[in-house]
């Protein structure tokens, strides 16, 4: 048992969202009580404090659309490499990428990643994972890393035809294994789904293929309507839009995960609510890949259960936070946009999405939920309080103003230092693989 104190700290309990001076007390991976610094102190007079020292203190954050493959590429430059579209893109970068991974650049792209996120103050992640060099176990890999680092993860294999049938059967055998041992855990802490790519890399026969080795408690991670391609390919091969498609293949559902959704129509939208399909908006990609800006207030508005996530592009879900409310506003040429829309988001909604795959609650620092906390160093020069906290949090704070990271209950970073790692070896091993990587590549 520990106390995490003394700090302003933000709870997103409705029953008591705010403390000028809080503290939380956390115990076998849960909150065991919160309330104000001076009068949890009196109260659990011996326990252990971590102390805050006045920074703010609030629920880790949730990334609801990651890429680890993608460790790896930051600085690559690959010969040729010319992309004069998002196609282009996938061709030249990530799936000539992911078809030199081998098992150990999949850990180690994770190991990488994941320092990441506990440094940027992301528990829990949904990573969509591609290696298409070596497929089997390598989402294992990912997990192997997930269980050294503490993260919260759920974890799906990208399935596609764009490397031939077989390795698509592959990877549909590589996401049911991993479904099953994610279930037989019951540890709240890993979860798998069917990963697919994108419509137009994936038949029908492969997604009846991916259907039928589904197990029947998780849904599918999927690309949805990306870029503009993927909806013109649907259109002229199956003569409808991606949704349908989707829905008529049974695909969509509560437990489906459709990331991007840029190119939907207000029918579209429908459908994904009727059907209670879980969408995640990822603005820095979609921008970074000129993909185009996706209806997401739109989605919002009507209720649909829309998160954030990153795609791999940061790890640092703020700075998402900070595009996607700049991002909508100046889509839509209004200055109001964004301001309720995102926050819910990523405070809200990614939490949502969480809890239809670890039973256990999350996103509260509140009695009997999940001991997934932050500490910032941030220091307001303005009055802060539960009403003006996301504001707070969008202007004057970033993922590196994290100090601490805990997650069930487990302390990964303390002032700024990895409890799980030597941070500095790691990365040493991380280089040498990338340099192997990209040589490989440019053969």
């Amino acid at each position: 048992m520990f106390i995490l104190g003394n700090g302003r700290m933000i709870t997103r309990d409705p029953e008591h969202p705010w403390y000028e001076n809080g503290a939380a007390v956390i115990e076998d991976g849960q909150i065991l009580d919160t309330g104000d610094f001076d009068e949890i102190r009196q109260k659990y007079p011996d326990t252990e404090l971590i102390d805050a020292r006045g920074g703010v203190i609030m629920p880790g954050l949730i990334n609801a659309h990651e890429h680890i493959y993608s460790a790896m590429a930051r600085g690559l430059s690959v010969k040729g490499y010319n992309p004069k579209g998002f196609l282009d893109i996938l061709e030249g970068m990530w799936w000539n990428i992911d078809r030199h991974l081998t098992l150990e650049q999949t850990r180690l792209s994770a190991v990488t990643t994941l320092i990441d996120c506990v440094k940027n103050g992301v528990t829990t992640i949904f990573d969509h994972h591609a290696s298409f060099f070596e497929i089997k176990d390598s989402l294992f890999a990912i997990e192997e890393a997930a269980k050294e680092a503490g993260i919260r993860r759920c974890l799906c294999y990208e399935v596609s035809d764009r490397d031939g049938a077989d390795k698509a059967r592959e990877a549909v055998l590589e996401n049911e294994r991993f479904i099953k041992y994610a279930l037989a855990q019951k540890d709240h802490m890993t979860a798998g789904m069917m990963g697919m790519h994108a419509s137009f890399t994936l038949s029908d026969e492969t997604m009846y293929l991916a259907g039928e080795h589904k197990p029947s408690q998780a849904g599918f991670h999927i690309h949805v309507a990306e870029g503009a391609y993927d909806l013109a390919h649907c259109q002229e091969h199956y003569g409808k839009r991606l949704v349908h498609r989707l829905k008529d293949l049974d695909i969509l559902g509560e437990k489906t995960l459709a990331a991007h959704c840029i190119y939907v129509d207000e029918e579209e939208m429908d459908l994904l609510k009727e059907t209670n399909t879980m969408v995640v908006h990822n603005p820095e990609s979609n921008m970074g890949n000129a993909c185009g800006c996706p209806p997401t207030m739109k989605m919002v508005e009507k209720g649909i259960v829309c998160g954030l996530g990153t795609d791999g592009y940061t790890h640092d879900m703020i700075e998402s936070y900070k595009v996607a409310n700049i991002l909508h506003k100046h889509h839509l040429q209004d200055p109001n946009a964004a301001w309720s829309e995102v926050p819910k988001m990523l405070f809200e909604n990614n939490v949502e999405i969480a809890e239809r795959y670890f039973s256990v609650p999350l996103g509260a620092l509140k009695k009997g939920y999940a001991a997934d906390v932050i500490v910032t160093d941030y220091l307001p020069v303005t009055p802060m309080n539960a009403e003006n906290c996301n504001s707070h949090i969008l202007f004057g704070m970033n993922g590196r103003s994290v100090t601490h990271t805990v997650c069930n209950g487990k302390v990964l970073m303390k002032d700024r230092q990895l409890t799980f790692c030597d941070e500095a070896e790691v990365l040493a091993k991380v280089r040498e693989s990338a340099g192997a990587l990209w040589r490989s590549i440019n053969e």
